[in-house]
């Protein structure tokens, strides 16, 4: 048989190429460090946990709690300041934005008066001689304040009945506080003289005022502006709120004189000397 006359089959499997065995692809190094055979997942978790905190992170942590826990206490206690006023009726509210008003009055017109002197001082012919007057009249209001001179002006008279022995050393400080707070500047307690060092203390049934027992009724005079002196210790939550809770009685009455004459001792000081000198 000629080669033209080759059997067909024959003839295709020559045609036909060999059967190649399909390449492998070369493995990729694992890079140092990561075992072989993770998936990308696998590696994210392993990188990811447990944590590593440094040092600084955890200082960092620790600021930070402490100013969201600053913040949440400030918060709150604004929170607890402001539950008050939401509880006040509208007439309340208005008053206590009047005394507010009238606070920052003051504090203005004390800025004017000051401003006045310091004029006065440099546009006097006779600067000596208004120094010394400016001197005398500055000795007489210090007198008042520190209670060795005797005061008169307009004010209020406040009186609290103490039936059941219930008013107590603090609830008379606050009661101070506040009539200082709205403008008081002369205040007398059952003739003890009130300064700017004066402590009250609980004594038995009565109350110490620098060492001076006071029994009930207790009975301030107290020389100021009536239209601020007496708002402040109504408004609510305050001075007379307050007393009328413990069952005892309070008294406020207007009055354009009041007269203050309990006097204190002039102390000298055993240390403090004048600069001056």
């Amino acid at each position: 048989m000629s080669d033209h006359e080759q059997k067909p089959g024959n003839r295709l499997r020559e045609e036909l190429p060999a059967e190649v065995p399909p390449a492998e692809a070369p493995a990729a190094d694992a890079p140092a460090g990561q075992q072989p055979g993770l998936t990308g997942r696998q590696r994210l978790v392993k990188g990811l946990w447990p944590p590593r905190v440094t040092r600084a992170q955890l200082i960092v942590a620790l600021l930070l709690f402490g100013l969201g826990f600053g913040l949440a206490v400030q918060v709150a206690s604004n929170s607890d300041g402001d539950s008050a006023l939401r509880g006040a009726r509208q007439e309340d509210l208005v008053r206590i934005l009047d005394e507010l008003d009238d606070r920052t009055q003051r504090l203005e017109d004390e800025k004017q008066g000051l401003e006045k002197q310091r004029d006065e001082l440099e546009n006097s012919s006779d600067q000596a001689e208004e120094a010394r007057r400016q001197t005398v009249e500055k000795e007489r209001q210090l007198g008042i304040l520190a209670g060795t001179v005797a005061a008169r002006g307009p004010g209020i008279t406040m009186t609290i009945e103490d039936t059941k022995g219930t008013v107590e050393a603090n609830m008379l400080l606050d009661a101070i506080q506040e009539l200082r707070a709205a403008g008081a500047e002369a205040i007398q307690v059952n003739g003890v003289r009130v300064v700017a060092g004066t402590y009250l203390e609980d004594s038995g049934k009565s109350v110490g005022v620098d060492g001076n027992k006071i029994n009930a009724p207790y009975r301030f005079k107290v020389i100021g502006k009536p239209q601020d002196l007496e708002p402040a210790l109504n408004i609510p939550g305050g001075v007379v709120q307050t007393l009328e809770k413990e069952h005892a009685t309070v008294t406020v009455e207007r009055s354009s004189k009041i007269v203050v004459d309990a006097l204190r001792a002039v102390k000298r000081p055993d240390y403090a000397r004048s600069s001056s000198q």
